[in-house]
């Protein structure tokens, strides 16, 4: 995905503002942190997917000809 492509679509999205912030100002172990929160949000977000996937293919198989 281009991002340039996201921020032109959502310019006020959390998202577009996380990854437009500024982290010059962070030290070493707030990036870190901030690194740390992210993978867990990542990780968050894969379960969210797998899941829909697995409901998905429930619901296909339930309703299948």
């Amino acid at each position: 995905m281009d991002l340039d492509e996201l921020f032109a679509k959502k310019p006020g999205d959390p998202l577009t503002l996380l990854c437009k912030e500024d982290l010059d100002p962070l030290s070493v172990e707030e990036l870190k942190a901030r690194v740390e929160a992210l993978e867990g949000e990542i990780a968050r977000v894969k379960a969210k997917i797998d899941g829909a996937v697995t409901h998905r293919k429930a619901a296909d198989e339930l309703f299948k000809r």
